[in-house]
């Protein structure tokens, strides 16, 4: 089993996509291919992600049942924890967080 998800990625490799699997929900691509495509695929996300990201992920005969691989930028960062893949959050940036602060009537508080 093959999964791919995107996000703000260009229509182009959505297109690419759905050439080789079926987009099951916005941005979230499924199929089931050899290694040898699956790496073309992922070669194909990478030349086309431009300021998006991607992850894929596939079955694998390890202890968790999957491995999976990243591109772009995304606060979930990968990180290998004795043997085994798992996800870190970076910290929000300052900027983000400021831009998330509203007031009632939907405006940016102007304090901030």
């Amino acid at each position: 089993m093959l999964v791919i998800a995107v996000n703000n990625v260009p229509p182009r490799l959505r297109g690419r996509l759905t050439v080789w699997l079926l987009e099951i929900r916005a941005g979230v691509y499924v199929g089931d291919y050899s290694r040898r495509t699956r790496e073309r695929i992922w070669e194909d996300v990478k030349l086309m992600v431009e300021d998006g990201d991607a992850v894929m992920v596939w079955s694998a005969p390890n202890d968790q049942g999957f491995n999976f691989l990243t591109e772009g930028s995304n606060r979930r960062m990968p990180v290998n924890f004795d043997g085994l893949s798992l996800v870190q959050f970076a910290p929000q940036k300052e900027s983000e967080s400021k831009s998330n602060l509203h007031n009632f009537s939907g405006e940016t508080d102007p304090a901030l």
